[in-house]
């Protein structure tokens, strides 16, 4: 498809928000920002809640295209996520239907698959059609964020990217990360092929770096057209020396895709 010229992004002062907001203009984007916080010097940007339906109908009129990454992105409360990142990721969708906007690509998330097993040695790589197994309602959300975006594609014809986020940040912070990291950069680059990929319907891919030590499969998000520059090894000897070689079955934390969100999540509610 031609490349979308406005897009808005959501959950713009977020970690991933600001990376994005840097980077993706490199790539012919003017962005229009909208977080439930005010964006750090972009006087401009849409402060607004996802619970708010008539603020996200005007945010969305007039784009081309939208990057959902607004929610909350750690475990919480059931009734956190299913205000911020289920019905808000409903409301959403239901204002782009309802303006006319004809694709989203939706920040899912590897906790959706949490409770897979980690891949060991001379295993294959994890394909997308891997069973969902979240491993937190944070996991469970991004489940639902991609049954919705089949929905809303069957039903309407709305196009979505589904990206299954491993880490996003500047460099890897730990063993396990090596095999999960996205740079910014490459992020930037999945971001564009999956916005400007031809008939994708509703995909789901997984969004990482071409690491040495990667666990699940890039065929789908290559056939958007991306191609990952990056690779988490150039971080590998610092961090194995400070943290230890990866070992799932001594370390229960890396005994899943999830990692702690499995053992000992952020918050769990019980």
């Amino acid at each position: 498809m031609p490349a979308p010229r406005t897009v808005l992004l959501t959950g713009a002062a977020g970690g991933l928000g600001t990376l994005m907001r840097e980077l993706l203009p490199a790539h012919g984007y003017e962005l229009r920002l909208l977080d439930l916080v005010p964006v750090e010097g972009e006087p401009d940007a849409i402060t607004a809640d996802l619970a708010d339906k008539e603020a996200l109908r005007e945010a969305v009129r007039g784009v081309d295209a939208i990057i959902h990454l607004a929610g909350i992105s750690l475990e919480a409360s059931f009734d956190k996520i299913l205000r911020a990142n289920i019905e808000g990721t409903y409301n959403l969708y239901e204002a782009a239907r309802e303006e006319g906007v004809r694709r989203i690509v939706f920040a899912s998330s590897n906790h959706a698959v949490g409770y897979t097993p980690t891949p060991r040695p001379g295993d294959p790589l994890l394909p997308v059609e891997t069973p969902r197994r979240p491993d937190t309602f944070y996991g469970l959300s991004k489940s639902f964020g991609e049954d919705l975006a089949q929905l809303y594609w069957d039903r309407h014809g709305l196009e979505t990217v589904s990206v299954r986020i491993g880490s996003c940040f500047p460099e890897p912070t730990s063993v396990r990360m090596l095999s999960v990291w996205m740079s910014p950069a490459d992020g930037a680059r999945l971001f564009h092929a999956a916005l400007t990929a031809p008939d994708v319907g509703h995909r789901v891919v997984y969004g990482s770096s071409a690491n040495t030590r990667l666990w699940w499969d890039l065929t789908s998000a290559r056939s958007l057209g991306y191609e990952p520059e990056d690779d988490s090894e150039p971080y590998a000897e610092k961090l194995v020396a400070e943290q230890g070689p990866l070992d799932p079955d001594a370390n229960p934390d890396q005994a899943h895709l999830g990692g702690h969100f499995v053992t000992d999540p952020p918050i769990w509610p019980y």
